[in-house]
């Protein structure tokens, strides 16, 4: 059996989750942007490689 571990983090008020990568949460605001908050380098990266291929419209910046 498998366990689903729920780890809660704190989201600003005003944006909603999108998508969770380990400790990283895609989030979006009122206005329709994206942000990702948290997360170590293997999460945004799992983030990051999300974001191409099921929201390719998007820019992903490549500081992170």
């Amino acid at each position: 059996m498998k366990t689903l571990r729920i780890t809660v983090t704190t989201i600003p008020r005003g944006f909603g989750t999108v998508r969770r990568f380990g400790q990283a949460a895609l989030v979006s605001d009122r206005l329709g942007r994206w942000q990702l908050l948290g997360g170590n380098r293997p999460d945004r990266l799992k983030a990051r490689e999300w974001v191409s291929l099921f929201c390719h419209e998007a820019l992903v910046d490549t500081l992170s």
